[in-house]
């Protein structure tokens, strides 16, 4: 009887294509490079057709490849369903749960939820995953990922939302700054500023920019920061404003800084709205909604 592909196998392209990297992929896959690289041979033996091409700088999908790539894809997600399938029928969330959460939300809303999650559901695994949204993204459709805690709106076909609360963008600057006697601050009183943001990739950077109305090209860009730790001690210090989540505020980021101050704008709508996201056809949906309602009732007052 001829071989026939291996899940294992189809994991291992998936992860190469992701990342277009042997070394990432294999990281990601918890395996050897060599272990990856074999894997994948065999599938392409077994099927008779190369599904990549290596070289010492890059690695390439054929157009084959392309076509058995999409192809693993349902099939790794039609698996994940079948697992999740076979637990829906059991007290809901007394099973694992894999949930990814961007930097700017996790530190800022775990230590208040976590606790009484473990109290009221003792029997739940929670398995969290921190990154940026886009990889958050990718791992929730290759099935590596159940659940995601992000900001809204975030694309990702094939998915469902759960809205849980607004988290209002507050201005800090250096204490003494003008912006401070401005006794109605408005998103415009914001142009022409030193702003001090997020580098490219974090999505708080773009949720802030479009909540207050702001094009880049509007601002003075004085500092783009990997975390929002960072920035804080930039404002201390003269270098610029910035805008921070209300949350983050509320779990005392600004806790032992001393010559910083902050001030809410006097508008409706200057927040970011934070919520869940899963697969669409999930069996677990109705597992991820009470998830997301005990978020919604757990965490910090927001604005609903």
């Amino acid at each position: 009887m001829a071989s026939q592909p291996t899940l294992k196998q189809l994991r291992y392209l998936c992860a190469v294509a992701q990342s277009l990297h042997f070394g990432k992929a294999a990281k990601a896959c918890f395996v050897t490079q060599s272990t990856l690289s074999a894997g994948i041979n065999e599938l392409e033996q077994t099927l008779g057709a190369a599904l990549l091409e290596r070289s010492n700088k890059q690695v390439l999908i054929t157009d084959i490849g392309q076509k058995i790539i999409a192809r693993s894809q349902h099939i790794l997600s039609d698996i994940e369903a079948l697992k999740e399938d076979a637990v829906r029928a059991q007290t809901p969330l007394s099973n694992p749960v894999r949930i990814g959460i961007i930097p700017t939300i996790a530190p800022f809303i775990l230590p208040r939820v976590l606790p009484t999650l473990h109290q009221d559901f003792p029997e739940l695994q929670l398995l969290i995953r921190e990154d940026l949204s886009e990889n958050l993204a990718n791992l929730l459709l290759q099935g590596e990922l159940d659940v995601l805690l992000l900001a809204l709106p975030y694309p990702v076909n094939n998915t469902t939302s759960y809205h849980l609360f607004n988290d209002p963008f507050v201005l800090a600057y250096p204490t003494g700054h003008p912006l401070g006697k401005v006794k109605q601050l408005r998103t415009r009183d914001l142009q022409g500023q030193d702003i001090l943001l997020l580098e490219n990739g974090h999505c708080l950077r773009d949720h802030a920019l479009e909540a207050c109305k702001l094009q880049s090209s509007q601002l003075s860009l004085a500092f783009e920061a990997t975390s929002l730790h960072t920035i804080v001690p930039m404002v201390a210090n003269g270098v610029g404003v910035s805008l921070l989540p209300e949350m983050a505020i509320n779990e005392g980021i600004l806790s032992g800084t001393q010559n910083v101050s902050t001030k809410e704008f006097s508008e409706r709508g200057v927040w970011r709205e934070v919520g869940l996201l899963w697969r669409a056809k999930s069996p677990r949906d109705s597992e991820y909604r009470l998830l997301g309602e005990y978020f919604k009732n757990n965490s910090s007052t927001q604005k609903a």
